[in-house]
């Protein structure tokens, strides 16, 4: 039996380039890799306006009873560092590294609709920088990333910040909405005949089971919004109590999409680490039928524990405790996941590669993050430690302890592939530990500030609150110390860009599809596919006598 498994002629839906040269071409493609390329390099271009908004609020914060920024303009920058964080770079960084990988790691030469994942770029693009042009049209959104109701309404928020921040999320979540579309339309039409679902790598299989949770979820944040912006451009009243609508129910149906977006950015990061730590442990994924069947019940409960962000708006107790209960429940399959990558840990022949101590970092900041998180389902604990600082701690934990440390983790991986050349170690152990150590220190004490009683979104504090003050110098300088980090990671990419391609196609000796391919890739993927027969398809080719168990 051959090998190789032939690429019929019309299958692979080549985009209309014959060059990776110019700018107009990049513009125009619809090559799933330039656009895999041209998210990550908007996530970046977004990181660092969104990094440098956070220096300006940790530098505000950082001594009592400060002015060095109005009161207005510390709400327009703490509502835009969320907004950027969770919208402009986080998602698109995961969205650009699967519409890279995906079809590389199922044999296929294309997305299923390749226009439609021009389009989707584009609508992050544009709903992006639109954003970021209220700044220059009255005033950016100032009511917070979540835009509560009825602050967010115009009688509170009177200039067009809020209309931008509306208009630019509607887009960015069609954005958002085509990516899921075709992710699980490429996994489920596009693999190789070979591939069976249960055969899928890990980050393969949570993308495909995060697209039907983009699919889930978005469309309910895309209805609130519509009609926010109804409210405040056609004097609708959705929202307004005083004309008989409901704040409630913009907190309902903004977090009925809030927790599953937690997910949503978690699955892929979970994917990431998933491909990391077998690869540099030397060993097979431990328990692989349980990463992915728990995929799939966080995929499931992620939409039955949202009213934990709502405990203090004066639901009944049975409510309270139903959702309290369905917080707890979501812990295990996530938990189950961190005994899987420490039981692949286990007697490994570890590489501490920069991209491996990302992921071991992940590990420790994510369950910390997770740990943090489990003690918003006690409802008397919310109580006393909603809408503090403690809540701030928890939400960095996940998201940069947790995606960005997989983000990373996935960049220092891929980047051979992605761009035919390495990254230096030796600088990224510089970022790594500068970024983690930083890391640490600006949010670990933030957990201490909210049980002393800081409230999240204070633009100041007066100086005779000591323990105040100490607690945000530390995280201050913290700050400073990931500040740094990410400069280096910027020098390492400039420099490493301006080598000449040395990359092999599998400089790691992994074993999934996406290595099979020149580094970078040529335009078409694959002319040939090998033959898949395990879950480590090129483990297969490596060791012909003692091939990887087969599946039924």
């Amino acid at each position: 039996m051959s090998l190789f498994i032939n690429i019929q002629e019309g299958e692979d839906q080549l985009p209309e380039v014959t060059s990776d040269k110019g700018r107009l071409l990049w513009i125009s493609s619809v090559d799933h890799k330039q656009l895999g390329i041209m998210y990550l390099w908007l996530a970046l271009f977004f990181f660092i306006i969104g990094g440098l908004e956070a220096m300006l609020i940790r530098a505000q914060l950082a001594v009592g009873d400060n002015d060095l920024i109005s009161p207005e303009f510390y709400n327009q920058l703490f509502t835009m560092h969320g907004t950027t964080m969770i919208f402009l770079v986080l998602m698109p960084a995961l969205i650009g590294l699967a519409t890279y990988l995906i079809p590389l790691m199922i044999g296929a030469n294309e997305m299923a609709f390749p226009r439609l994942n021009a389009f989707s770029f584009w609508m992050t693009c544009l709903g992006g920088f639109l954003m970021y042009f209220s700044f220059f049209a009255g005033g950016a959104p100032d009511a917070g990333w979540f835009n509560y109701a009825p602050l967010s309404e115009s009688n509170y928020s009177s200039t067009q910040g809020v209309d931008y921040y509306l208009v630019g999320l509607i887009l960015t979540g069609m954005g958002s909405i085509g990516a899921g579309l075709n992710f699980v339309t490429t996994i489920l039409t596009l693999r190789s005949p070979d591939i069976k679902l249960n055969m899928l790598p890990l980050f393969a299989w949570m993308i495909f089971i995060n697209g039907f949770l983009i699919l889930a979820a978005f469309p309910l944040l895309n209805a609130g919004l519509f009609m926010m912006l109804i409210d405040r451009q056609f004097d609708a009243h959705f929202f307004i109590p005083s004309s008989g609508g409901s704040a409630i129910l913009w907190q309902h149906f903004f977090w009925s999409f809030g927790h599953p977006e937690v997910y949503i950015l978690a699955l892929p990061a979970f994917g990431i680490i998933s491909e990391v730590i077998p690869v540099f442990s030397r060993n097979k994924i431990f328990g692989y039928k349980f990463v992915a069947a728990s995929t799939v019940a966080i995929a499931l409960l992620a939409f039955g524990v949202w009213v934990h962000h709502m405990f203090a708006v004066g639901m009944t107790n049975t409510v309270n405790g139903f959702f309290a209960a369905s917080s707890m429940l979501i812990g295990i399959p996530t938990g189950v996941k961190v005994i899987n990558w420490i039981g692949t840990l286990y007697k490994g022949s570890i590489r501490m590669t920069v991209s491996m101590m990302f992921a071991v970092a992940f590990l420790i900041d994510f369950t910390i993050g997770g740990l943090s998180g489990a003690s918003f389902a006690i409802v008397p604990i919310d109580w006393q430690l909603t809408d503090t600082y403690y809540v701030v701690a928890h939400i960095h934990y996940v998201f940069l302890g947790g995606t960005a440390f997989g983000i990373f983790a996935g960049i220092y991986y891929w980047f051979p592939k992605i761009s035919g050349r390495f990254l230096s170690e030796k600088l990224g152990k510089w970022h790594l530990w500068l970024f983690v150590i930083g890391f640490n220190f600006t949010f670990l004490v933030q957990h201490v500030l909210g049980i002393f009683g800081m409230p999240r979104r204070i633009y100041t504090y007066p100086s005779r609150f000591g323990s105040w003050e100490i607690f945000n110098m530390i995280s201050t300088l913290g700050a400073v110390m990931m500040f740094v980090a990410i400069a280096v990671f910027l020098w390492n990419l400039f420099i490493t860009l301006k080598k000449p391609r040395t990359a092999p196609k599998n400089p790691w000796e992994a074993w999934t599809l996406e290595w099979a391919t020149n580094s970078p890739p040529d335009l078409k993927n694959f002319e040939e596919v090998p033959r898949v027969h395990s879950r480590r398809p090129l483990w297969d080719l490596a060791n012909p006598d003692n091939p990887d168990k087969r599946l039924n």
